[in-house]
């Protein structure tokens, strides 16, 4: 319309009488542009309205820069987050169009910049996400990134704590070893606010092998073969997940053969195939055996070995009574020490034989019941003793060289494997030794007579003292009872006193027979001879009798002893007296 209106006119103007012609239609057109860009701009200030400090939003990339990344969240002018926020992969693949959350820092800084982060939106989305995975009792995804007082410290988007308690199902020595692993976890505290997240991993570990128990359980039966994980080892045996429940396999159980230490055979984290051979379920303890799986060797030893049969096998064990032997796995035969050599003197038998040494046996005796046989290495050898016998004859003079001293006598080598004994009492028949020390010495090489030789017992007996005339027998022929002769006075004892009637040989004259004025020490008294005992070695004198004769009693005395020359020592005061003598000396 081309004529133009006041105000007053205007408000008079009946719009619905009105008829729009062609040419108005750019006037409509135009009008409706203008209220489509009203509600745009309406939309837009409704949008930037809703955005707030403080809050994760998604923003479009509108541009890549060299360093950072332009981002529109609506408002009425971008922000730019660095790229090193993304991360070096994803900023690679970060393109213009994509949409990521960021968070709103300020909507104008100092220089009137919007200010986002992608750092900040990220940790407020874990939290939630943490938040809610609390709150729905669900697990969570984290990494192990360092060791801190008392435990670890995980990454699970935010900084959470792993108390060293619960890490595992058993304490763990060594949690450095968990660096870096990829595990789920249980949250057993969580506090948004003072930014406190306390994990779990045992409470997982928990509910599995409970799970595993009850599984395990239905399956558990004495006599059942089953699959197993060597947990930990001890010296006594090892303890085998079964899967949520432990058995014990003890060492005895292992192998029928003799083991050490349960380390010879198994190693932690092993998979072993293990029977159970009982089962407690109140306790719910249970016995594992290893061996049981495998046939007991000992059925077939009675086809295997018998008595006189050669065998070599190894030595495995050593004790003080002998050597133990393994003729093959879990079985094992025992070499007395007394059969490992023909010589005796064998103090113990790593004298002979080592852990590890191959060695020659016999067979000498099976015991079935007990498990047992019993092994010989002499007898894989000559017997030096049958030698013995035909070399050497009683009566025969040999020289030897002494090989060891005792307190009772010398052993002198007489063949390899075989010595002789000069025993203390077959040194000398006239001279007191305390010791064979005081005589000999080890590596003196000595002549002896062959008094015995006892091949059941093994005992060569050799004599020095017999080499030459018994200085005893001598005077006992020639100092007959009632013979009168002279000595020198060696002794004076409160009984009497010794007198040397023969170079070696000593006679006893009672108080009774002696007279004190005379019978001093060096002094040569003249005696006559009362009695003689051979076997005792002993001869009774008397001074007074020979200073003033015989009397009743003195011829008595000689009668008797005459009668009794086949060698009864007759039972007097004199004898006695000589016997305390014996025993003082």
């Amino acid at each position: 319309m081309t004529t133009a209106h006041s105000d007053a006119q205007k408000k008079k103007v009946n719009y619905n009488a009105l008829e729009w012609l062609d040419e108005d239609v750019d006037f409509l057109s135009s009008h409706d542009e203008n209220d489509a860009f009203e509600s745009l701009f309406k939309e837009q200030e409704a949008t930037a309205s809703s955005v707030k400090e403080g809050q994760v939003v998604s923003g479009k990339i509108i541009e890549l820069k060299d360093d950072s990344v332009v981002i529109d969240i609506g408002h009425k002018s971008a922000g730019e987050v660095p790229k090193s926020e993304f991360g070096h992969q994803a900023a690679q693949a970060l393109k213009v169009g994509d949409f990521v959350d960021v968070y709103v820092e300020v909507f104008e800084d100092d220089e009137g910049d919007l200010v986002l982060s992608k750092d900040k939106a990220d940790m407020l989305k874990a939290w939630d996400r943490i938040s809610e995975a609390f709150e729905r009792n669900e697990l969570v995804e984290g990494k192990i990134v360092g060791r801190v007082k008392g435990g670890l410290s995980v990454d699970i988007g935010v900084k959470a704590f792993l108390p060293g308690s619960q890490v595992d199902l058993r304490p763990v020595r060594n949690l450095e070893r968990l660096l870096g692993q990829f595990l789920q976890f249980k949250i057993i505290k969580f506090n948004k606010k003072r930014g406190n997240i306390v994990l779990s991993r045992r409470a997982i570990l928990e509910q599995d092998r409970d799970r595993l128990r009850s599984e395990t359980l239905k399956g558990l039966q004495v006599g059942a073969a089953m699959a197993g994980v060597v947990k930990n080892i001890t010296d006594y045996g090892a303890f085998i997940d079964l899967g949520g429940i432990d058995g014990l396999l003890h060492i005895t159980d292992m192998s029928w053969g003799r083991l050490n230490s349960p380390a010879e055979v198994l190693n932690v984290g092993d998979e072993i195939n293990v029977k159970v051979l009982s089962f407690d379920p109140n306790s719910n303890r249970v016995s594992l055996g290893l061996k049981q799986l495998h046939a007991d060797p000992w059925v077939s030893v009675a086809e295997k070995y018998t008595p006189n049969q050669r065998l070599r096998g190894k030595v495995v064990s050593l004790t003080d009574y002998g050597a133990f032997v393994e003729l093959e796995p879990g079985v094992e035969g025992l070499i007395h020490v007394t059969e490992m050599t023909w010589n005796r003197r064998i103090k113990h038998p790593s004298k002979i034989v080592n852990i590890g040494d191959e060695v020659e046996v016999l067979v000498l005796a099976v015991d079935l019941e007990n498990h047992r046989i019993s092994l010989g290495m002499k007898q894989t050898e000559p017997n030096p003793w049958e030698l013995v016998l035909q070399k050497y004859q009683v009566g025969d003079v040999i020289r030897g060289k002494i090989r060891n001293i005792t307190d009772f006598g010398v052993f002198v080598g007489i063949e390899e494997g075989v010595d002789g004994l000069i025993h203390v009492s077959d040194i000398s028949y006239t001279e007191r030794i305390k010791h064979p020390q005081d005589v000999y010495k080890k590596g003196d090489e000595v002549e002896a007579k062959v008094l015995q030789i006892d091949i059941e017992n093994m005992r060569f007996s050799l004599g020095v003292k017999q080499l030459g005339e018994d200085p005893y027998e001598v005077a006992s022929k020639k100092f007959v009872p009632g013979s009168k002769a002279k000595g020198k006075v060696t002794r004076l004892t409160d009984f009497g006193a010794f007198v040397e009637i023969a170079p070696g040989v000593e006679g006893l004259a009672h108080t009774s027979e002696i007279d004190p004025a005379t019978a001093v020490v060096d002094a040569e008294i003249e005696f006559v001879v009362l009695s003689v005992d051979p076997v005792e070695r002993r001869f009774e004198l008397s001074q007074k009798a020979a200073s003033r004769g015989l009397d009743e009693n003195h011829t008595k005395v000689i009668q008797t002893a005459l009668k009794q020359a086949d060698g009864n020592s007759p039972q007097n005061s004199i004898s006695e007296a000589f016997a305390r003598a014996k025993a003082r000396d």
